[in-house]
């Protein structure tokens, strides 16, 4: 970390100087399954999941180390985390931590801002703990330790913890964190709209990352009874009560701590919750409860609300095998990769709209919804809402299926919202958040959209951007599994894995300069001796051409787009492994149902989807730019903001001027000039001058 960082960090963590609650340092009081083997548990832990094929490596056992992801990493880990936390903890801007210290006693005051502010906490929180995994940062483990403490005053006595409900009793005089807990304002759950549930699944997930980054139980121990009140609500609710949830981010939080404790009543609870869905009366596509999962076959609905169901669905059939679930989930993701999702990973197509049910349009069949995905190909570009959280719900998604499959498909979709839909989230400097990821900007459009065109520091709704805080400083974690033959390497980065294996220990070295160029080498440096394991890894989905070398050697292994390779061998320390991946330029098209994107194309190289800005076109329009078949595009190494990243220059042909003022339609103009265009990579659109910009170009033959 910087020392710049270190010290505001020093002075702002200087504000908090409430007790600590009690700390099991280096051992854990609370006895469970993963209690003494945090350090092996990574962001999930499906270790003892009867129908997981593999497992996420231990939590900070991956680091990036050079490249791409390094100097994203070290934007992430100090300005991002820092920026966050600087608007987290302003009552000015945002009262997400005044919140907490007013329903802890600290402060007086009303509750302020939306329900899920809570929720939006937690998902910083379990960002500065993943950090904290890697850097061991003391600063770090000092801000958690006091954040704790205030969490900790503010849960009910019975475990209800939610700011808005304690704030209001509090300031009614009831004191709910003494005695039997009985004296209590019975407010829970009775509107759906309060996001307890989401507030409390992420909950779950911070106790639970905190507690396998750090050994600690004191966020843990909080979660957990949390869980408790929600098994015993769920246990003792009315029928009406219990179906009234809002976003399931609590069904992947559920089934992660049956995994940390061992318990079987949140295993209970995770089953339930699905069924409990299918019950609902009156339900709607916005909050995912009119069809029962189980007759679910294509997705509709929120697309957030979505993506999260769909996650913690796949949870759940990790460890139950239920077919039917894991049924509906593989027609779900067919629907959502081959109908609804955009080039660039992106989910939701629709801010307004209607939602069919499946490919039965009736007029019962369609409910209006928002934020939603539409009728397959329904793919608007300039309105395109694609919410940066369900893009990264497609990754939750894609990352279980990952898990329970083996299936390359997934961590492919996987890699593409990474590199696209969800790293566009935020401005290359670290400290700006888009909401939404539009695929075209132009200043012409004739309607304000309800969110902003550019990256803004807080956002009334303010999901997002600690979603892709945590997302982003977690993503070496995506990079590879184990199993117990062997190791998964699924995504590409300068990095390091360390990790126990059989009868010893695991590390090895990645080394390249991906996703800019192709080659990566993987350097064996320690190995469990006398074995063998297999090594696998991932040929994405968008290469033609590919080698592989051990040790200079080369293999004859087929190596076939989206699928894994499998090296099985007594491997020995300072084994090598060369793979060479083809980033040739490629000019995609869409399926013609797609309306909007008609005799178009989009321009991709190796996992990045490029665009054009208006800065980029010698001052012609993007509307006049058409792009040749036969295109040459030339890499060429750029810096934008302070990040190095590769661009593609070529010509272009270039339409006619035109004024289409009060114009639908007009003959067609023989295309007779040419420019110079640049593309960049999409993430990195909108961090310079405020321009037009578009992914989806004319294509001239």
């Amino acid at each position: 970390m910087t020392r710049q960082f270190l010290l505001v960090l020093a002075v702002l963590t200087s504000s908090l100087s409430y007790a600590h609650l009690p700390t099991c340092g280096n051992t854990c009081a609370t006895d469970t399954p993963d209690a003494h083997q945090h350090k092996l548990a990574g962001i999930t832990n499906t270790t003892q999941s009867p129908h997981a094929r593999m497992t996420a490596v231990p939590l900070g056992g991956v680091r990036w180390t050079n490249g791409f992801w390094d100097e994203r990493y070290e934007v992430f880990k100090d300005t991002m985390i820092l920026s966050m936390w600087h608007t987290l903890n302003n009552p000015d801007i945002s009262h997400s931590y005044r919140n907490f210290e007013i329903a802890a006693g600290h402060h007086e005051g009303e509750h302020w801002g939306p329900p899920f502010h809570d929720g939006d906490f937690y998902k910083w929180f379990e960002g500065v703990a993943a950090v904290y995994a890697v850097t061991r940062e003391p600063a770090l483990d000092k801000l958690m330790d006091e954040i704790i403490a205030t969490i900790g005053k503010v849960q009910r006595n019975d475990g209800y913890i939610h700011t808005p409900v304690v704030i209001a009793e509090k300031n009614k005089g009831i004191d709910t964190h003494s005695g039997s807990g009985e004296k209590k304002d019975e407010k829970a759950f009775e509107d759906r709209l309060n996001f307890e549930t989401y507030n409390l699944g992420h909950l779950m997930m911070a106790g639970i990352i905190h507690h396998r980054a750090t050994g600690k139980t004191t966020l843990f121990d909080i979660a957990v009874k949390a869980t408790d009140f929600l098994v015993h609500f769920y246990e003792t609710a009315t029928a009406e009560l219990a179906r009234n949830a809002i976003c399931p981010s609590h069904y992947m939080g559920v089934t992660e701590m049956y995994r940390t404790t061992g318990n079987p009543r949140y295993l209970e609870l995770s089953k339930d919750l699905i069924n409990i869905r299918g019950m609902v009366e009156n339900g709607t596509d916005d909050n995912q409860d009119r069809v029962p999962f189980r007759e679910q076959t294509t997705a509709m609905g929120h697309a957030v609300r979505a993506n999260y169901l769909y996650a913690g669905v796949a949870d759940v059939y990790a460890e139950t095998g239920e077919e039917l679930l894991m049924d509906n989930l593989k027609s779900i993701w067919n629907d959502i990769v081959n109908r609804k999702m955009y080039i660039t990973g992106a989910c939701g197509a629709l801010y307004d709209g209607t939602s069919p049910d499946g490919t039965n349009y009736t007029p019962d069949s369609i409910q209006k919804v928002h934020q939603s995905y539409g009728r397959a190909f329904q793919l608007p570009n300039s309105t395109a809402h694609n919410e940066t959280c369900a893009n990264i719900g497609n990754m939750l998604f894609n990352w279980r299926m990952l898990q329970v499959s083996g299936d390359a498909r997934y961590a492919d979709i996987l890699e593409t919202a990474l590199y696209n839909s969800v790293l566009s989230g935020v401005s290359l400097d670290g400290k700006r958040f888009f909401y939404t990821n539009p695929l075209r900007i132009s200043d012409d459009f004739p309607y304000t959209l309800r969110w902003p065109k550019e990256r803004q520091e807080y956002i009334s709704c303010f999901c997002c951007p600690p979603n892709t805080v945590r997302t982003l400083v977690e993503a070496q974690n995506y990079s590879y599994s184990m199993s117990d033959d062997g190791v998964w390497c699924h995504l590409y980065g300068g990095s390091e894995l360390s990790t126990p294996f059989r009868n010893g220990n695991l590390k090895l070295r990645q080394l390249t300069d991906y996703p800019w160029e192709g080659t990566i080498r993987i350097v064996l440096d320690e190995v469990p001796l006398g074995e063998q394991f297999t090594v696998r890894l991932r040929i994405p989905g968008w290469v033609k051409k590919a080698g592989l070398k051990v040790n200079g050697k080369k293999m004859n292994q087929a190596l076939t787009a989206d699928s894994y390779v499998s090296l099985k061998q007594q491997w020995k320390p300072g084994d090598v492994i060369e793979l060479n991946l083809d980033m040739a330029v490629q000019l995609l098209e869409s399926n013609p149902l797609v309306e909007e994107t008609r005799n178009e194309v989009v321009v991709k190289r190796g996992p990045l989807v490029y665009c054009l800005e208006g800065i980029d076109t010698r001052n012609t329009p993007i509307d006049q730019v058409l792009i040749p078949a036969n295109i040459r595009l030339k890499p060429i190494t750029e810096t934008i903001a302070g990040s190095k990243m590769v661009v593609l220059e070529g010509k272009a042909r270039t339409a006619p001027a035109a004024n289409w003022t009060n114009t639908l339609y007009r003959e067609v103009q023989p295309a007779t000039g040419s420019t110079t265009i640049r593309l960049i990579p999409y993430y990195a659109w909108g961090n310079r001058e405020k321009t037009e910009m578009t992914v989806w170009m004319p294509l001239i033959k």
